[in-house]
């Protein structure tokens, strides 16, 4: 299903431009969504109301059978024995003059060298000004097909999860380590299975975060070394399915061994936040409505958060989710200015407790706006101690 552009004419319109172009690799979201093309090496999306490549030879033929786009052409067709990675001046611009675009918009990121080769060559260059892009924008609206995308890359992300919890479970505890196959159980060890885990589901992730004791009071602490007994261990994982390029995100607490007051105290009041937002997301709702149901519930038993004190380091710390597709982190934002939610949005939900005196505690499922409510994309359960 191709995407709906619509938003993107209207703002091409607004511009008075001729096109919008991209000039990155695909690891760019925005660029992997608007040519539907996957290639490790930068290369030129054009849209102008139809979609244009301009390609390396080396990617000609199978941008020709694997993209979306209308046209695919090469650098050599503007001129001979053109061959670097990324588009010289005279190339991009001889490919723009033959769809007759003189100028263009392009994102608030796009390369400031090839903006000047661009204008050297009388080709008029705006950039966005309006934060992250059309293009993100459009983007935070899945279709079904992204959806069932996003949904393929959960269901490897909680074999992971399990491949992580089993571990714990199959640790024994020897005074104040856990052990496993006779050594001493450790992040480290944890990631490794995570990560091999999702290798064969046909899933990679650049880093997950396993963290415990006083690692886990930062929130985007990855965790290193020895797990404790009765320490909460932090698992946050996020893959990228390789097909299509699109993530999950799920993170759960464990305790394996005797967790303390303070950590069942703050896991039951983080799941009773995480339930407040659920019951917050509909059509209508804004990101800073759902955030500001966690905030009430942990205000309300006297937690810091960032709504009550902005310098506070320690308690609710963090946003209660952000959306999920191409990039792990795109709109919508659900925070102090997340704005309205619409069907189509996935988005986390995950609040969370953090000191390192005490150590840290998160919850996080991710669901998708429908019409009357959501879908929890999230099938894993929930529980902090691990027998």
């Amino acid at each position: 299903m191709d995407p709906d552009l619509s938003a993107l004419d209207e703002a091409l319109d607004e511009a008075g431009v001729d096109g919008y172009l991209l000039d990155a690799d695909s690891d760019v979201p925005d660029q992997r969504y608007l040519s539907g093309f996957d290639a490790p090496d930068p290369f030129v999306t054009l849209y102008d109301g139809d979609t244009h490549l301009l390609v390396s030879a080396l990617e000609y033929g199978r941008a020709t059978t694997a993209s979306r786009a209308d046209t695919v052409a090469r650098h050599s067709d503007y001129t001979e024995g053109a061959g670097s990675r990324e588009a010289a001046g005279e190339v991009l611009a001889a490919f723009l003059d033959d769809h007759d675009v003189s100028s263009v918009l392009v994102p608030p990121r796009f390369p400031v060298g090839v903006a000047d080769d661009l204008r050297e060559r009388d080709v008029a260059v705006t950039s966005e000004d309006d934060g992250a892009g059309v293009l993100t924008d459009i983007r935070a609206v899945k279709t079904d097909e992204e959806i069932e995308h996003v949904r393929t890359a959960q269901r490897a992300n909680e074999h992971a999860m399990a491949a992580a919890e089993d571990l714990l479970r199959e640790a024994t505890i020897d005074g104040d380590r856990l052990v496993h196959d006779g050594e001493t159980l450790t992040a480290e060890r944890i990631k490794t299975e995570i990560e091999t885990t999702l290798l064969h589901e046909g899933c990679a992730l650049s880093e997950t975060i396993v963290a415990s004791g006083a690692d886990a009071a930062d929130p985007h602490d990855r965790g290193s070394g020895p797990i404790a007994p009765g320490e909460a261990v932090i698992v946050d994982i996020f893959p990228r399915d390789n097909e299509t390029g699109y993530h999950a995100d799920m993170t759960r607490t464990f305790v394996k061994g005797e967790p303390s007051d303070a950590i069942e105290e703050w896991y039951d009041l983080t799941h009773e936040a995480f339930e407040a937002a659920l019951d917050a997301v509909e059509p209508g709702a804004t990101g800073a409505e759902v955030h500001d149901m966690v905030c009430d519930v942990y205000e309300d038993a006297g937690e810091p958060t960032l709504r009550d004190d902005p310098e506070t380091e320690t308690g609710f710390i963090h946003g209660t989710g952000h959306g999920v597709g191409l990039a792990v982190h795109e709109l919508p934002s659900l925070s102090f200015e997340g704005g309205e939610l619409e069907p189509g949005n996935v988005v986390t939900i995950e609040p969370g407790l953090y000191d390192p005196d005490v150590g840290g505690v998160r919850i996080e499922d991710f669901v998708v706006v429908t019409e009357d409510g959501y879908e929890n994309l999230t099938d894993y359960p929930k529980a902090l101690r691990i027998e």
